[in-house]
């Protein structure tokens, strides 16, 4: 007689199995949500600081435009295929896409800079010392070091 340790089993199992499903409907169905990049949000403290990092492999950097103000930083752009012709499958999204991120705490979007490396664009905000001028600002990508 099977155990309860059992029907945990068998539900973890069934769950994952239909997540897996679900992950299988192809892009052109219209049932995905479209290129979505990650995201990571560091803050430090030495300096005072958010550093974000976004994946962005294959994306041109021509694409990316980033903007903040004292609240948030933005980034959009568009990821083109590499390929063209007809897909037998797949998994990798492309598109348009949109990241906002909400700060805890007031930033200062002047003194923010971006880099642009192996698939990684990292922007660097520094915490605002004194209260912020309300402004929106465009990022521009520096060169990696």
């Amino acid at each position: 007689m099977p155990g309860k340790k059992d029907h945990l089993d068998r539900l973890q199992s069934e769950v994952q199995e239909l997540i897996d499903e679900l992950w299988q409907v192809p892009r052109f169905s219209g049932l995905r949500r479209g290129f979505r990049p990650q995201v990571d949000v560091i803050r430090t403290e030495d300096p005072p600081e958010y550093r974000v990092v976004v994946e962005l492999a294959g994306v041109d950097s021509e694409t990316l435009r980033i903007f903040a103000d004292d609240q948030a930083l933005v980034v959009a752009g568009s990821r083109s295929p590499a390929w063209r012709g007809r897909f037998f499958h797949m998994e990798i999204e492309h598109g348009p896409f949109q990241r906002r991120i909400q700060f805890a705490e007031q930033v200062d979007p002047a003194g923010a800079h971006a880099e642009y490396a192996r698939g990684l664009l990292t922007v660097t905000v520094p915490i605002a010392e004194r209260e912020p001028a309300h402004e929106k600002v465009s990022i521009k990508i520096g060169r990696s070091k």
